[in-house]
């Protein structure tokens, strides 16, 4: 593993934009749900950036932390940990002001069941954090599930696009976006809403749910035929870096990557490098879960790590059996239910 290991780490190094904007950022930076999937290498990545900057401002993350030995893995990087539920207002109340905001709280996988805890998560839970760092800098993780469904042709939705939400996930989804924005105009909060769909790294996403089908000659499900796939590092550096452009009223930008991406070709990407054909079940339809990322490309550039590199590397991290999590992406659901 030692060649693919080097080249991920090398992955996951601050870029030059990073440091740039890292360095210019007053205050410290809090990431709430700093224990999911996208929260610990967000948080690393930010201590890093702060400390090749020779900065000292903290990085602080508040969760449940349910992944044993997480606190202590943070903490060793020097990153302050508080265990919290935040949705019990006497923990929340407790955690630190900070001037810089990272929001990654919520729940999607489950809903169908337990409606009310995903609304409570998604819808309620903002308007608490939204009173309480009523005086910070704001970025809001959400999600392009509150677009419709759009032609695979036409480009993906844009910023302009009136959601349309499909499922009480989404629905919920949109909840959270629209109370961040009543609370930046009532409270003059400066927020970003961030768009994301669909983030990947060696551990999970949908190129490694593709990469994983083929090499174990599962079915690939191709009615959802397409997808905007971005590199996590790339991500997380997006989010960081849209400190510097929360606004009042709140600023909302898709991000992914540039491509539209066939999951027929994927499939045979990883069917080429791992010399198996894909199985393939249904056809692809018309309309897809689709973004259109050109905002964000305006503001950030595009992400460094290109599709092809993506491939490459979790292909290989297949093969040596490198370390994944199981949190599917689910992105084939075209109902809207999670």
């Amino acid at each position: 593993m030692t060649d693919v290991t080097a080249l991920y780490n090398q992955l996951l190094e601050p870029s030059p934009a990073l440091l740039s904007d890292i360095a210019t950022l007053d205050g410290d930076i809090m990431i709430l749900g700093v224990g999911g999937k996208m929260g610990p290498a967000l948080a690393k990545l930010a201590r890093r950036a702060l400390n090749l900057v020779g900065s000292e401002r903290k990085v602080i993350g508040a969760s449940r932390f349910s992944e044993p030995g997480l606190v202590e893995e943070l903490n060793q990087l020097g990153i302050e940990t508080h265990v919290v539920d935040l949705l019990n207002e006497d923990q929340l109340d407790s955690l630190p002001a900070a001037k810089n905001v990272l929001y990654l709280a919520g729940t999607k996988f489950g809903t169908t069941g337990k409606e009310s805890f995903t609304w409570a998560m998604n819808a309620y839970l903002p308007g608490r954090v939204a009173e309480k760092y009523r005086d910070s800098n704001i970025v809001v993780f959400s999600t392009g599930n509150v677009y419709p469904l759009t032609p695979v042709d036409a480009g993906g939705a844009t910023e302009k696009l009136s959601p349309e939400p499909l499922g009480e996930y989404a629905q919920s989804c949109l909840g959270r976006e629209r109370v961040f924005q009543y609370f930046s105009t009532k409270n003059n909060t400066p927020v970003f809403i961030y768009r994301l769909n669909y983030a990947n790294d060696v551990s999970y996403g949908v190129l490694l749910e593709i990469a994983k089908a083929v090499k174990e000659r599962k079915p690939i499900d191709l009615r959802m035929g397409y997808v905007n796939v971005i590199w996590q590092g790339d991500a997380n550096e997006i989010a960081i870096r849209a400190l510097n452009h929360c606004s009042v009223p709140a600023k909302m930008v898709n991000v992914t990557g540039p491509e539209t991406v066939s999951i027929k070709w994927l499939g045979g990407q990883f069917g080429n490098i791992f010399g198996q054909e894909p199985v393939f079940i249904n056809t692809e339809e018309s309309t897809a879960l689709l973004s259109n990322a050109g905002v964000s490309n305006d503001l950030f550039g595009y992400p460094k790590v290109l599709l092809n590199q993506m491939i490459e590397l979790i292909a290989e991290w297949v093969n040596q059996g490198g370390k994944t999590i199981n949190k599917p992406t689910h992105f084939q659901e075209r109902q809207g239910k999670f």
